[in-house]
């Protein structure tokens, strides 16, 4: 049995630039393993661990993803071994594109019965990767999870919907997106670290899986709005009448009143 995670070595938004038209840059951000990725290894691990199941990492990209540091700073988190597909192409893949090269790295491991993912990558953000992957696969997909527990050979699983808490039993194979809270990241030590250079690491091309990489030409960004500018209004509160009666017009003057009633 296998359990599978889908990582991703992108550049960290905390090193982000925005240009002058409102544009993101990552060109010199740091790459790293994200937050959300780091989530979603630990509840693998956890499962892994209880199952004795092996924990493969899983990651789609150009070729900085298949440096001995991204490769390490994945397996020092718990990983069994990693398997990067990796093409020039896939550098700057859309949702589409990194789903169809995990969907091809699933079937090239053969009896995976889990992959797990995180919330969202820290690139893009799209939060659809785990589930156009799941429909390439055929199996069930869910989201928003923020616990998971064995039961009767599948998975328990609680998704948090609002102020309710919806409890699911899923029967394997399947794919899961887990939640950031859904367990403590794993803060690798210098032994973890060390172990990580040993453990094994397959590089793959799309030649080698035989992928034809979707063509992703159909969305493309055509412009950029910029949000509305801060006009740093004060009202005084000093008389509580008066004061709501600003706030009304100001905001009516702004066009965010609608029917007598905020938009």
């Amino acid at each position: 049995m296998i359990i599978a995670v889908a990582y991703k070595w992108a550049g960290d938004p905390q090193e982000a630039e925005v240009g002058p038209d409102g544009a993101v840059d990552l060109t010199r951000a740091k790459p790293v393993v994200s937050d959300y990725d780091a989530v979603a290894i630990e509840v693998a691990r956890q499962l892994a661990a209880a199952t004795g199941a092996e924990l493969v990492g899983l990651c789609v990209g150009g070729p900085a993803a298949t440096a001995p540091m991204a490769t390490k700073s994945a397996l020092a988190r718990g990983l069994d071994r990693v398997v990067v597909l990796t093409d020039d192409s896939l550098a700057t893949a859309g949702a589409t594109s990194v789903a169809a090269g995990l969907a091809a790295l699933v079937a090239r491991l053969g009896e995976v019965s889990l992959v797990v993912a995180g919330d969202s990558s820290i690139d893009l953000g799209a939060k659809m990767v785990p589930s156009v992957l799941a429909g390439l696969l055929g199996w069930p997909a869910l989201t928003d999870v923020n616990r998971v527990e064995l039961a009767d050979g599948g998975l328990v699983v609680d998704r948090v919907l609002g102020s309710a808490v919806q409890q699911l039993r899923l029967t394997l194979p399947a794919v899961i997106a887990v939640a950031t809270d859904s367990a403590a990241a794993r803060v690798p030590g210098m032994k973890d670290v060390l172990a990580a250079g040993r453990k094994p690491v397959e590089i793959v091309s799309v030649a080698d899986v035989g992928l034809s990489l979707p063509d992703e030409g159909a969305v493309r960004a055509t412009g950029r709005l910029a949000g509305p500018a801060r006009r740093g209004v004060r009202i005084d509160g000093s008389d509580p009448q008066a004061a709501a009666a600003q706030l009304v017009a100001a905001l009516a003057s702004d066009g965010l009143l609608a029917n007598g009633g905020a938009r």
